[in-house]
């Protein structure tokens, strides 16, 4: 007798059960077929073809006790069939044939065989996914997919872009990576530190795009800071002994430790120094520490994730607001504007002089980066200066500024907090 098809709730079960596996597998199934195919967006173009297998036959035959080995085994063989369809007196055949060969292929409880240099593999997606050939914004469209395990769909939802957009720019990057024929391998040892901040800055990009939207009715995306912090921890395992590596990890897990508070219930943005600590994640926080603590050990003090990260446990640490260390925390942004000048770093700075020192001491800092017009069409910038005059008692002015930094974000959230501040500040100075 036929066994009796899965009811609607089994079936969601699994579907639930293939999306989890594919998250946590597709990384290594692409890296490992691309380093058989040497070719990039054929690799990922089979391992689809396994997931859609999967979904085929999972929810009818129940999921196979080493998913993992199913999924690599099912994309091996149709990466045979493929190539013997595609030209058979091809020479390039008989190359891939020997191989593929299906004889050798790991039977599906072969875990460890599996597993054999996949951290190798895994390197070199990561670099390959975040090669400078490709556009900063190829680059993270690439890298969620083939590292996240983002589908198409859910990576223009994450970045308010239409689907068609995001897909046609994962096609032209596999495309790119193709016709440049860039090979399949970590970068030389000496061109190691260009290429991982490259990287790393990818990275940050998604986690930061996730814990302050820059568009959109929401003014976070947690599922973006937890893909971003995922990325981060496999790179961590793959390359041990860079600080910068762990340093990044810090700062995005002390980050996240803020998540929960905020925002109120209806989504309205809670500032830091008015946040409840109670409802920081401790331990995101303890991870975090830990991690920027081995990056110290590793001599990594003085690097740009690393600073980042010693000014975000400042906050961490303290169990109040009126606890934090705001001086060190203006010392911290002083040294990371000389290791990696930027006129965002400098801003930074101003706030934190301005609680440390007054607010008469950091206004001047402020307007002298409004003069000089790097960072016009910035909104923090007027949010800040607004803020500033506000403590000042220039409350007309301070209104001023909000509704300047209001017109500049797309986040909505961000701009009705924005024009509620330069109404009371408007209130303020009838």
């Amino acid at each position: 007798m036929d066994a009796a098809p899965p009811d609607d709730s089994a079936r969601h079960a699994t579907h639930r059960t293939i999306e989890a596996v594919w998250r946590i597998e597709s990384p290594k199934l692409i890296a490992r077929l691309a380093r058989m195919l040497r070719d990039v967006g054929q690799a990922e173009d089979l391992a689809q073809d396994a997931l859609v297998a999967a979904l085929e036959h999972w929810p009818r035959d129940g999921v196979p006790d080493n998913p993992g080995a199913w999924l690599m085994q099912t994309a091996k063989r149709r990466g045979i069939d493929r190539i013997r369809h595609r030209d058979l007196v091809d020479d390039r055949h008989a190359r891939y044939g020997e191989t593929l060969e299906p004889a050798a292929m790991p039977a599906p409880d072969d875990a460890d065989r599996l597993d054999d240099d996949i951290g190798d593999d895994l390197l070199r997606l990561v670099f390959t996914a975040c090669h400078p050939v490709l556009s900063t914004e190829a680059q993270v469209a690439l890298t969620l997919r083939m590292l996240g395990g983002l589908t198409t769909a859910e990576i223009a939802r994450a970045f308010l872009q239409p689907e068609p957009t995001v897909a046609q720019r994962i096609v032209r990057a596999k495309k790119t990576l193709a016709s440049k024929q860039v090979g399949f391998e970590a970068p030389r040892r000496e061109d190691l530190a260009d290429r991982l901040a490259a990287v790393l800055g990818v990275v940050y990009l998604v986690f930061n795009e996730g814990y302050a939207a820059t568009a959109g009715e929401d003014w976070m995306r947690p599922a973006l800071c937890q893909d971003a912090m995922r990325l981060g921890r496999v790179l961590a395992g793959l390359l041990p002994a860079e600080p910068e590596v762990h340093g990044l990890v810090a700062l995005m897990e002390i980050q996240a430790s803020r998540i929960p508070a905020r925002t109120q219930p209806d989504g309205t943005p809670i500032l830091l120094l008015h946040q409840n600590r109670a409802r920081w994640d401790r331990l995101l926080i303890g991870h975090g520490l830990a991690a920027l603590d081995r990056a110290h050990r590793l001599g990594g003090t003085d690097g740009v994730y690393v600073l980042q990260a010693d000014i975000a446990a400042c906050h961490a640490r303290a169990a109040r607001p009126e606890d934090t260390d705001w001086a060190r925390i203006a010392a911290l942004y002083a040294r990371l504007g000389e290791v990696a000048p930027s006129p965002v770093i400098d801003l930074n700075r101003a706030v934190a002089v301005s609680i440390a020192d007054g607010p008469a001491v950091a206004l001047p800092l402020v307007d002298a980066l409004a003069a000089d017009g790097a960072l016009a069409g910035y909104h923090p910038l007027p949010a800040v200066r607004g803020d500033l005059l506000s403590r000042l008692g220039r409350h007309a002015e301070a209104a001023a500024a909000f509704r300047e930094a209001a017109s500049l974000t797309r986040n909505a959230r961000e701009q009705a907090q924005l024009e509620t501040r330069a109404a009371e500040c408007a209130l303020k100075a009838t």
